[in-house]
């Protein structure tokens, strides 16, 4: 029997349709794939090449496949027209990097707008988040990267997105002064625990008390929109508007990828084209509790009501995201700025952060 290793990333989200999948997949080919779990902070982090020389198959995010190309860990994937038809917006190109494919997506998400629905409904201006700030009831995640990736979203919806290729300003000075000073004035009036907080941990407390009723800047987790998976059920829409409609939020989702060490990569190619494929996610990667990367999961009708209207909520958001950069040398800058980015909401220099910003982007590219 063929026997294949992989690794994702710690949460049912993650880990419970690929279980589902993978004891599917080994009763009708006789492949055994076992998955091994990292956290979501070694998720945003821990170096893919060190990860592709131990497992066959690795759930990444797109912001790595600078640094993977460079570095050769990863399998080019042969053309899917049946998965790059089904891109929930840029969700498919992201993996795509100087001509080839490097994984494809089976986890799509962008930030949105978490609300508890027996607390609030959901905002749709800037100004009514402001509002509900100021009465306490507004959470964000701001534990790095979280806080850049707010940054990110605003600026873009604003229409000032930060750039991403190599010979430009990162930041718009307008637009993005107006974005982290915006971001600053939400991070003043929420808990400074937020500060040490990501999504999971934001959502968490949201389920669990009756003070959080808001979360406008969050990575969707379809988790906490299942009725009875948490104490108390969250629903998420799109985000709220600065002006300019929902476009701009900061894309983020995971792809699989083969590594270029595995022993069997025609056998891991195959599962992992089948777990991203129409079929697979609009079937027991939804119905196991994934998040569907592939358009015919957010279409359905069923996955949505499953979901408590989590897909028809945030779709919009979704197919207008921002893509970020994917050089090689993006994921130490995305650390650093994220760090750079909560400096400047303590001490509130706005425009000396705009320029530290620039000079670590034209640093990043190497």
């Amino acid at each position: 029997m063929t026997r294949l290793r992989g690794m994702t990333w710690d949460h049912p989200r993650a880990i419970d349709p690929l279980l589902a999948l993978s004891e599917q997949w080994k009763l009708a080919h006789g492949v055994e794939i076992s998955w091994e779990k990292r956290s979501l902070q070694d998720f945003e982090s821990y170096p893919v090449e060190d990860l592709a020389r131990s497992f066959d198959l690795i759930v990444i995010d797109h912001p790595h496949v600078g640094q993977v190309t460079g570095e050769g860990c990863l399998l080019a994937l042969p053309e899917a027209p049946e998965i790059a038809e089904g891109s929930v917006g840029g969700s498919f190109e992201s993996y795509c990097y100087a001509g080839r494919q490097w994984a494809w997506p089976i986890d799509a998400a962008a930030q949105v707008q978490a609300v508890r629905p027996d607390l609030t409904g959901p905002v749709t201006a800037w100004d009514d988040v402001m509002a509900l700030a100021r009465d306490g009831r507004v959470a964000i995640p701001l534990r790095p990267p979280h806080g850049l990736m707010s940054f990110f979203t605003l600026a873009a919806n604003l229409g000032a997105p930060c750039r991403t290729g190599r010979d430009e300003a990162f930041c718009d000075r307008d637009g993005a002064g107006q974005a982290l000073s915006m971001l600053k004035a939400l991070a003043d009036l929420v808990d400074p625990r937020c500060f040490g907080q990501d999504p999971i941990a934001v959502l968490d407390e949201m389920t669990s008390g009756e003070s959080i009723a808001c979360a406008p800047l969050i990575y969707g987790y379809i988790s906490y929109a299942i009725e009875g998976m948490a104490p108390k059920r969250v629903s998420f829409h799109d985000i709220a508007s600065t002006g300019a409609g929902v476009a701009g939020s900061a894309l983020g989702g995971t792809g699989i990828a083969v590594s270029a060490f595995c022993a069997a990569p025609e056998a891991a190619l195959a599962f992992a084209r089948h777990i991203a494929g129409p079929e697979a996610q609009a079937g027991l990667y939804v119905s196991a509790g994934g998040q569907a990367g592939h358009r015919g999961g957010w279409t359905s009708a069923s996955a949505d009501v499953a979901a408590g209207g989590f897909y028809s909520g945030t779709l919009a958001t979704l197919d207008g995201a921002w893509m970020r950069p994917r050089h090689d040398g993006y994921m130490p800058f995305q650390q650093a700025a994220a760090e750079r980015v909560n400096q400047a909401l303590h001490d509130g220099q706005i425009t000396a952060a705009l320029d530290d910003l620039d000079a670590m982007y034209v640093k990043s590219f190497r």
